[in-house]
């Protein structure tokens, strides 16, 4: 590597991606470092299927290891995966109002979306977008057919499922012109979805699900019950994670919920507490019904996130190597 080069890692950070005035440079640089990340792995993208077994042979990774098989075989076996040729992928991205937050900042006129640009803050729908334009690009690199879809209390902009050349540059222009605002109603969004999907697809809901847990529950059953398969992506600010605030403030609910003056530090050890309980619910939900579920936070480069997850959805072996 030439002195002064910049790595992968250091393109995917939130805050030299929030100084990219183009998207598609953005999502491209994104998947350079995913793909980077990745060494030996085979790259099978996010639409792959269990397709058999094969006994196991010296160097196969544990984590293809059939253990329900060796239970009752008392042999072991791994599993292995193929490409899906027939399944599409629709991206929904959450973009009601408690998406606007951010704490981390970006260099003023660089480009960003109506979340970012009035504060110069890399917000929780920034992330969303990069998130969205490199997935979509990986997989039309692939030949799949993808769709977009922005909501809120329903579906605001939409992106018709293509594999077309053109297809990627429509999805980044409706990611960087879309409105945030809003209260996020997820289940209404996947209904009218639902009623537009025929077919089985992979739906990627990119969004920080700070919503009650009945409701996701519903919206994933439907979804998994209608023969689709579902990752959900959910997207948090550090400071969310974290809640490292330690002089009073007011605080005030992004989707209509009341305002609230408190000492942080007074409560900062149940608000953590509520949080990981919520994590861990969508969490439940998404294995419950055979789904995805990773956390992303904000402040942290896009591409190893991403690389983790198709790591996973391709079944790799794990393995690394120069």
């Amino acid at each position: 590597m030439a002195d002064g080069a910049m790595r992968a890692e250091q393109y995917l950070a939130p805050e030299t991606l929030g100084q990219l005035a183009s998207f598609e440079l953005r999502a491209r640089m994104i998947v350079e470092g995913v793909m980077s990340g990745m060494h030996r792995s085979p790259y099978h993208g996010l639409a792959v299927e269990f397709a058999e077994h094969r006994q196991y042979t010296p160097g196969d990774s544990i984590r293809q290891m059939d253990w329900k098989v060796f239970a009752r075989t008392d042999k072991l076996y791994v599993k292995r995966y193929v490409q899906e040729t027939n399944l599409d992928v629709l991206v929904l991205v959450d973009c009601s109002n408690s998406m606007r937050f951010g704490t981390l900042a970006v260099k003023q006129g660089w480009g960003g979306t109506d979340a970012s640009r009035p504060r110069g803050l890399w917000t929780k729908f920034d992330h969303a977008t990069a998130i969205a334009a490199a997935l979509a690009y990986m997989c039309l690199q692939q030949g799949d057919r993808v769709g977009l879809a922005l909501f809120d209390e329903e579906i605001r902009a939409q992106v018709k499922r293509s594999s077309q050349r053109d297809q990627w540059r429509a999805i980044v222009g409706a990611l960087s012109g879309e409105t945030v605002s809003g209260r996020a109603r997820i289940g209404r969004a996947v209904d009218q979805m639902l009623s537009r999907v025929t077919n089985r697809a992979l739906f990627v809901i990119v969004s920080d699900f700070l919503m009650p847990t009945d409701e996701i529950r519903g919206a994933i059953a439907r979804l998994t019950h209608s023969g689709h398969d579902a990752m959900l992506l959910q997207t948090l600010d550090r400071q969310e994670l974290r809640f490292q605030i330690e002089s009073p403030s007011r605080f005030e609910g992004l989707e209509g919920g009341m305002s609230l003056e408190t000492d942080p530090r007074a409560v900062r050890a149940a608000y953590l507490e509520l949080l990981r309980e919520h994590i861990e619910a969508v969490n439940r939900i998404a294995r419950g019904f055979g789904a995805d579920a990773l956390v992303f936070d904000t402040h942290e480069s896009v591409g190893p996130v991403l690389g983790a997850l198709l790591d996973r959805r391709a079944g790799s072996t794990g393995r690394t190597g120069g």
